[in-house]
């Protein structure tokens, strides 16, 4: 490595010891948050719901404080902290009633590094070297495009392949060793494990490309038909990355009922042979749950993907969206008018507009005047009013003139009848006059309610005089006194 190379090489790790994987491994507490986040998120369960994750937590932290660990902080307070440090990630699930604490891929990527050294491993294997010559002698077949050299590639595996068949026939197997058994075992587990954190980085991606394509379409000014482009063309950019390739390439492996049978096959028939009761349990349910383990974490990542494609689409379409999209649009015109204004003011001028001071005045006590009841009370003199020249004459009348005088009106109509059998109202306001006004004219048809007969059927003209001279004109109903029925009115 030259000189300018290793100096690439050392500045990039360096700016790596900012990533999460860094921090744990050289956090002060990295063996015990290692073993903690193990147990927790890299064991049966890949995810764990708030309530739940808090509870297992503070079980595991008072396990590992009866053991003589310091660990200082409660549940909450951890889960806070590895938060920030970018060591888990909460989400809330579509459908789900709370949040979920999932393992960030670089805290994965780092736990597996700590759980890993504690297990010594050997890399430089049979089996590695195995499959480094099998994918280079299928890369060299499969990219030939010379007709003779792959017939003659086909033909040289077709002979080793009527080999092994006259050698099966004729009795002569070759079993593979219990130990290269289990090494190649091993083998496919760990790259089990590590298809399935790829999955992780996958899952990542799909959250991060969904933050920032919803940031973008809230800063995009253009056309709405270009930000849909974006949209499905971020979809394909992250379909088409390395780990989206993983994902798509192990996603069609697993729907294909072909593939999908030899791989249960397969599994099957290893978990049969004696050499795999050599595996410990661990690797053992492994074997045994590597299709339903692939399964589920490759349907959480499709699922993400089509939530994520789904979401983004409905969001363009919304008013959530729209909204989003106005008031983006007033911060960034203020943003913009602040910076402007920022060249043109200073912080101690005038701006041109004065603000209505709201807020109570602050005094001291000192300042405040005591408050005398005394001078609030009321004054209990009353004022001489002059005697009134009014005679009792004149207040009988001023009675009469508010209230209606019904004793006299009786005796209009009393009169009347005893000149005739029937009194219209008509006559009685030709005969007597109106003293009151309206008032008579009210009176007489309340006693014609009570003592008379009123047709409302058939209304008539009135006309009447008021005590003011002014001749007046009403619709009334017709009413009529009978004689059969003046007892009634009598006095």
């Amino acid at each position: 490595m030259s000189g300018a190379a290793l100096v690439r090489v050392a500045a990039t790790l360096r700016n790596q010891r900012e990533l999460p994987t860094w921090k744990l491994l050289q956090a002060d507490r990295a063996p015990l948050i290692a073993a903690l986040l193990n147990n927790l998120l890299l064991g049966a369960d890949k995810a764990l719901s708030a309530s739940v994750m808090e509870e297992r937590l503070t079980r595991d932290l008072q396990a590992l404080r009866a053991a003589g660990n310091d660990l200082p902080h409660e549940a909450t307070g951890y889960l806070n902290e590895w938060l920030n440090s970018g060591w888990l990630s909460r989400r809330l699930p579509a459908g789900a009633s709370e949040e979920e604490y999932t393992l960030t891929s670089d805290a994965a990527s780092a736990v597996r590094f700590l759980m890993s050294s504690s297990q010594p491993r050997r890399s430089a294997t049979e089996s590695h070297l195995a499959i480094v010559i099998s994918q280079l002698r299928s890369l060299a077949d499969e990219t030939d495009g010379d007709r003779q050299s792959r017939l003659a590639s086909l033909l040289e595996q077709r002979a080793r392949l009527d080999e092994e068949i006259a050698r099966v026939n004729s009795g002569d197997i070759q079993v593979l060793p219990e130990d290269r058994a289990l090494e190649r075992a091993r083998e496919i587990l760990h790259l089990a494990e590590e298809l399935v954190s790829d999955f992780r980085v996958v899952r990542e991606e799909f959250y991060d490309l969904n933050r920032g394509l919803r940031e973008q379409l809230m800063d995009f000014e253009g056309s709405r038909g270009a930000l849909l482009e974006k949209v499905f063309a971020g979809v394909d950019l992250i379909g088409e990355s390395e780990a989206g390739k993983t994902f798509n390439a192990f996603w069609r492996l697993l729907n294909d009922p072909e593939q999908s049978a030899v791989l249960h096959e397969a599994i099957d028939a290893v978990s049969s042979r004696a050499f795999s009761r050599s595996l410990n349990t661990t690797e053992r349910r492994q074997l045994r749950n590597l299709t339903s383990s692939l399964l589920d974490e490759g349907s959480e990542v499709h699922e993400t993907q089509q939530t994520f494609a789904r979401s983004l689409k409905s969001f363009v379409k919304s008013r959530e969206f729209r909204e989003n999209r106005r008031l983006h649009g007033l911060i960034r015109n203020g943003m913009r008018g602040a910076l402007d204004a920022k060249e043109k003011l200073r912080a101690n001028g005038g701006i041109g507009y004065t603000l209505t001071f709201t807020g109570a005045k602050v005094s001291s006590i000192a300042q405040w005047g005591a408050l005398d009841p005394a001078s609030r009370i009321a004054s209990t003199d009353m004022d001489l009013i002059p005697e009134s020249d009014l005679s009792l004459e004149d207040f009988a009348s001023m009675v009469r003139q508010s209230e209606i005088d019904i004793r006299g009106l009786k005796h209009n109509i009393v009169s009347l009848l005893g000149e005739r059998d029937v009194v219209s109202l008509n006559d009685l306001l030709e005969r007597y006059d109106a003293e009151q006004g309206l008032g008579s004219v009210v009176g007489y048809i309340s006693l014609a309610q009570q003592h008379g007969q009123v047709v409302d059927a058939t209304p008539c003209q009135i006309e009447w005089t008021g005590s003011d001279g002014e001749r007046r004109r009403a619709q009334a109903p017709s009413i009529f006194f009978l004689r059969k029925d003046i007892h009634e009115l009598e006095l």
